[in-house]
């Protein structure tokens, strides 16, 4: 029958159970995920964030491992036996290059590890200096840049739901402390600390670290929190107004529960993302700062202080210099394209 015009009966027909044919076309089903699984397998399809993050993957794990079964200790000076004269020949070693009394044990038929890297002034194999070295930087800017996430994440969820004085005052000190060169101000605080803890941590557990690395995380602690506070700011200041979070404040709900429960839990993403793009921050800064002299302390190396010590014989030795550079700029680029990928896959503003 025709429907005739301003007609206001039901049209019996729209409502006639679909055929499984209708449904088969019209419904789409799509397995049940997560935010996280979604994010991972965006993650997964960047090629370049995939293999930045192996790469990464495999050169902590070598940093762990290798100077387990390494046959030289990175403070070991070789040629150096008690009761005989210095072997001055293995002093600059060229890559896979022999000091003579290897060279004689060759002859008669020993093996003799070789040295990969060759080795450094002071006769060590540079190899195992250079892991050694990685594994210093990538420890000291993980832990970095967790005391970062800690700071950042407790003074931005404080400022962001609490507003009004308190996020003014805090915004304030955040201000002050962008306003400062920061440079300048790390080799300052770096140089003050490294005196100042060389008092108070002698004949302690923490003589063992050093007052450099120490020195490090403080200054760390006191000057790059900021980047991080402003943005957890800026997330809780928009998920504050949410009707959840109105919920849970008129059942009587503390501010301290609403921040842990529900707010920082909604900027998990952020977090992550801000984490994993800290950490490279750190590594070069410690890099910087033991090329400078501020970093760990002698004869532990690390690649900044592998990359100092190189200058001296850079025309004779080039090696030296090259290979910790080499290494930085790969660590550093490696996590840098790591979280430009983690940033597109979990941000759910850049998801296309």
């Amino acid at each position: 029958m025709k429907k005739m015009p301003f007609n206001f009966h039901v049209d019996l027909e729209s409502f006639i159970p679909a055929t499984a044919e209708e449904k088969e076309y019209m419904v789409k089903m799509r397995p049940s995920s997560t935010f996280f699984r979604d994010g991972v397998k965006r993650l997964l399809k960047n090629k370049i964030a995939t293999i930045s993050f192996f790469v990464v993957i495999l050169i902590a794990l070598a940093s762990i491992i290798l100077p387990m079964v390494w046959p030289y200790s990175y403070e070991q000076q070789l040629g150096i036996t008690p009761g005989k004269p210095v072997d001055a020949t293995f002093k600059n070693l060229a890559p896979f290059e022999y000091g003579e009394t290897e060279q004689e044990r060759i002859d008669e038929g020993e093996f003799v590890f070789p040295h990969i890297f060759g080795t450094d002034s002071a006769g060590r194999d540079y190899f195992i200096r250079v892991v050694y070295g990685t594994r210093i930087s990538l420890m000291v800017g993980f832990f970095a840049s967790i005391i970062v996430l800690i700071i950042g994440v407790t003074i931005g969820s404080i400022a962001g739901y609490c507003g009004g004085k308190v996020d003014l005052v805090i915004m304030r000190i955040v201000d002050i402390i962008y306003s400062l060169p920061d440079m300048l101000m790390v080799i300052l605080l770096a140089a003050v600390l490294n005196t100042v803890l060389t008092a108070v941590i002698t004949g302690t557990v923490l003589e063992k670290i050093g007052t450099n690395i120490i020195s490090l995380f403080i200054v760390f602690a006191l000057l790059y929190w900021v980047s991080m506070s402003r943005l957890i700011r800026g997330q809780i200041l928009s998920l504050r107004e949410q009707e959840y979070v109105l919920s849970a404040q008129a059942t009587g709900a503390s501010g301290s529960w609403i921040i842990r429960k529900h707010l920082l839990p909604n900027c998990i993403s952020v977090i992550v993302i801000s984490t994993a793009l800290q950490i490279p921050s750190a590594i070069f800064t410690e890099s910087y700062l033991s090329f400078l002299g501020l970093g760990v302390n002698a004869p532990m190396p690390s690649l900044g202080s592998l990359a100092s010590d190189a200058l001296n014989g850079i025309r004779s030795y080039p090696h030296l210099l090259v290979i910790p550079a080499v290494v930085i700029s790969l660590i550093v680029l490696s996590l840098n394209l790591f979280g430009d990928g983690l940033r597109d896959a979990f941000d759910p503003k850049l998801k296309n």
